[in-house]
């Protein structure tokens, strides 16, 4: 399973894409689905819903397959490209990245992102690496605007950054994007799992891929039957942090506040009872799909779990040992070897 994860993975971090250029993804993965045996949904917005089997008290696991990303939003007279953010990028983790611009017509055109003043032996004062002080230079032998039109490129195309995704032979990965598509990895194996019989559902269980998480509104419309959602999305790894990249985190809260009380509850003991190596964090800054659930207006329990992955929205880094720990939480959960209605919320 570990092999099949990180071939997804790969697979996935090929794909461009930024929140709200996600048809080539959900296509990929809807895919992947359907010659497993399942039938999966896509949604009017482009999320994937594919229903793994069981009955009763429905589940749904969530994962985003968008990502952060950039968008053009002006061409500058001498060619070159003013990004506007999609999701919450650090700018200053870019300068010097490669990436695609994809234009409304299908072409594609490689590109730099760079600081305005960029040369180290030319600008007499380095300018802060702030989105207004970011441009990308086009690998197209052009100086205008006129230039940049005539390739079809035109303000509202999308920008990819470059993933860069590398396996350690200690078993680290390390990529931009594995928010949250390592977790959609982990999902894919859930559902491979599922048809070789390595799971024994006892209740009904919904995978839910996402496609608007990074913006705020991936999970604002579920099955009406759900009662229960958990969020699979990245851990955090950093100071005043337990959690490692080894290690599969378990969020008690984050901006948004406290996440369900006996569904939290249940997964730290079933990690436990499993002996995995886990941690449970707070996280100060970071939403999730279980936020945008609730704010619709959703009445169910929620919970949060990932992989520990380090240098979140830069490039970042996880190992092999979180993921499949966060890979054997949720098949033991949902085997229901830890019964949640007996804790108290």
């Amino acid at each position: 399973m570990k092999n099949y994860i990180l071939e997804q993975l790969k697979a996935l971090t090929s794909i461009p894409s930024p929140s709200g250029y996600t048809r080539e993804i959900t296509d990929y993965v809807s895919g992947q689905l359907s010659g497993m045996g399942y039938l999966p949904k896509i949604s009017n917005k482009g999320n994937i819903a594919v229903t793994l089997g069981g009955e009763g008290r429905p589940l749904i696991l969530s994962a985003h397959l968008d990502t952060l990303g950039a968008m053009v939003r002006k061409i500058k007279d001498n060619g070159r490209l003013r990004p506007t953010t999609i999701g919450g990028h650090q700018w200053d983790t870019c300068d010097g990245e490669n990436c695609t611009v994809h234009t409304r017509d299908g072409h594609t055109y490689t590109g730099v992102v760079l600081n305005t003043e960029p040369s180290a032996h030319v600008a007499d004062k380095k300018k802060a690496k702030k989105e207004s002080h970011m441009e990308i230079l086009l690998d197209e032998n052009i100086c205008s605007k006129k230039g940049a039109k005539k390739l079809g490129i035109q303000n509202g195309d999308f920008i990819a950054l470059e993933p860069r995704t590398v396996i350690t032979e200690s078993d680290y990965i390390k990529s931009r994007f594995l928010d949250d598509k390592l977790s959609a990895a982990i999902l894919l194996g859930l559902a491979k799992a599922g048809k070789d019989s390595k799971i024994s559902l006892n209740r009904k269980v919904t995978l839910l891929f996402t496609v608007y998480e990074e913006v705020g509104h991936g999970a604002s419309s579920i099955p009406a039957d759900t009662e229960e959602i958990i969020c699979v999305d990245m851990g955090c790894v950093g100071d005043g942090l337990d959690c490692t990249e080894h290690m599969v985190s378990i969020c008690a809260k984050d901006s948004g506040g406290p996440y369900d009380y006996s569904l939290t509850g249940a997964l730290i003991e079933t990690a436990r009872e499993e002996g995995l190596n886990f941690a449970v964090d707070i996280y100060p800054h970071y939403t999730s799909d279980a936020g945008a659930a609730l704010k619709s207006g959703r009445d169910i329990r929620f919970a949060l779990v990932g992989p520990g992955v380090y240098a979140s929205h830069n490039y970042e880094r996880s190992h092999t040992d979180g993921m499949m720990n966060t890979y054997r939480l949720l098949q033991a959960y949902l085997e229901n070897r830890c019964d949640h209605c007996n804790l108290r919320r």
